[in-house]
């Protein structure tokens, strides 16, 4: 198997990156957001979620899947998470999971971008993710390989079905349209 994963090209390549399963280690990895309320914004996080980066040979052997347990948000707030669970939000009795499944990967300049699959309320839209490739730690904490990624990207939450809060013409907003997401994602090479 390949020791990096390149584009079908064969010019992007990542170096260090084994091929194989590297799995999302979520003790040291961030999904979190932000979102416009009033005059400022508010931060949180999702604490619950798993994923799996598989390295093909090429760019276009290669995916990203992710599940995310909605009722884990947090922003530091009992009352507003809670009220985040509810039908008005993200309804996590009947939807309790948000997942990401890529559908492309492609290098842009120093930077990569991950297009894929985002399903929240089971409404999928495609969104691309701004990502920085952070390299590969061949010996890791306790002698695994892993690996690093910081990634961005924006959504309009009215999109997937939630619109609670957004203003309606002339009104006041009382929490935005725009969300703000940003990952911090730590992997390791599944044996």
């Amino acid at each position: 198997m390949s020791e990096a994963v390149v584009d079908t090209a064969g010019t992007s390549p990542l170096p260090g990156v084994a091929a194989g399963t590297w799995v999302i280690d979520p003790s040291h990895s961030w999904v979190g957001f932000s979102v416009r309320h009033l005059m400022s914004k508010v931060r949180g996080r999702f604490t619950e979620f798993t994923g799996e980066i598989v390295a093909g040979e090429t760019l276009d052997a290669s995916s990203v899947n992710v599940v995310i347990e909605l009722s884990s948000v947090d922003t530091g707030n009992e009352m507003r998470d809670n009220h985040l669970r509810t039908k008005d939000f993200f309804d996590v009795e009947q939807t309790p999971k948000m997942t990401f499944a890529s559908t492309a990967v492609r290098q842009t300049g120093d930077k990569w971008v991950l297009t894929g699959d985002l399903t929240i309320l089971d409404i999928t839209k495609a969104v691309d993710i701004e990502v920085e490739f952070l390299g590969v730690d061949p010996t890791g904490m306790q002698g695994e390989q892993r690996l690093g990624f910081e990634g961005t990207t924006s959504i309009n939450r009215s999109e997937f079905g939630v619109s609670f809060g957004i203003a309606t013409e002339g009104s006041k907003v009382f929490v935005g349209d725009k969300i703000d997401i940003q990952l911090e994602v730590e992997a390791t090479l599944s044996e």
